[in-house]
């Protein structure tokens, strides 16, 4: 009996360094990866850190003293032009637009996967052809309605785009997670008398919660590194975060370490709110994986 167990850890000692062995090269792999996508992100960093003269140099310059002149430009300390106004800007339109996807499609992506609809494939598909006409052919169509209607550089008007841009992503990420839901705790729930608000709010939001993170946080994304739209729609009151950062590409020249400072200040509010909902985002996009 003794002999059997020995020789049973034995074979299972040896699969499992079989699979360390196994699993070291891909390991590997995966850390090139992540340095080939890391590494561009670290050198503006670097850059933004520069001065103007040692990051036109070609190559550039890695060595070269550090400044905070990029971000002290960025900031308006020697400009003059302050950078809150479109940061608030993109932050309103981003957050906003994100709650009224959230409010908008899960209740329908309830109604697509928990109690499905008749010919749901067929709305489904709906929302996905929302999506395969190029954002530059809705463009002109977009601008003369918006001035028609005198909205034009009006924020409320890019709530209601981005919603609108975001509205079908949200839809279908949001009945992935959903058909994960069991349904024998939504009968429980009826059978207890619960209604359809109280049965989202209560049962199904705390459920999905990791699914619900992983969409906002995406159309929150989306939302905010938006261009096209706002570059044409708005102008000096509703101007964006993205559309303040193309000001500084001007007929001088392109000024490397101050583009790279303003860049690396633009992208922070996405870094920080995918640092914070890591863990909800890793469980949501897993959702519905094989286990």
């Amino acid at each position: 009996m003794a002999t059997t167990i020995t020789t049973a850890s034995r074979r299972l000692a040896g699969r499992g360094s079989a699979t360390r062995r196994k699993r070291g090269p891909l390991g590997l792999l995966a850390w090139l990866c992540g340095m080939v996508f890391f590494l561009p992100v670290a050198w503006m960093v670097l850059t933004s850190l520069h001065s103007e003269p040692d990051a036109a140099t070609n190559p550039p310059s890695a060595g070269a003293p550090l400044t905070f002149q990029g971000y002290r430009e960025f900031f308006g300390v020697t400009s003059g032009v302050s950078p809150w106004p479109p940061l608030i800007n993109s932050f309103s339109a981003s957050v906003l637009s994100t709650l009224l996807v959230l409010v908008l499609s899960i209740p329908a992506a309830y109604a697509l996967s928990i109690r499905p609809v008749r010919k749901w494939t067929d709305v489904m598909f709906f929302f996905l052809s929302t999506k395969m006409l190029p954002a530059v052919a809705g463009l002109l169509p977009v601008y003369l309605i918006a001035q028609n209607a005198g909205m034009l550089d009006n924020i409320t008007l890019l709530i209601i785009l981005y919603t609108s841009m975001n509205l079908p992503i949200a839809v279908w990420m949001m009945r992935s997670f959903l058909s994960e839901v069991p349904l024998e705790i939504l009968e429980a729930a009826s059978i207890d008398g619960a209604g359809l608000p109280t049965a989202l709010s209560r049962i199904v939001a705390p459920v999905v919660a990791p699914g619900i993170a992983a969409t906002a946080l995406i159309c929150f994304i989306f939302s905010w590194n938006e261009l096209l739209f706002a570059r044409v729609l708005t102008g000096v009151v509703s101007s964006t975060a993205p559309v303040f950062l193309t000001s500084f590409v001007t007929s001088q020249g392109l000024f490397l370490a101050k583009v790279c400072a303003a860049a690396v200040c633009v992208s922070l509010p996405v870094l920080i709110a995918g640092y914070a909902a890591q863990d909800k985002l890793v469980q949501g996009l897993s959702l519905g994986a094989v286990k």
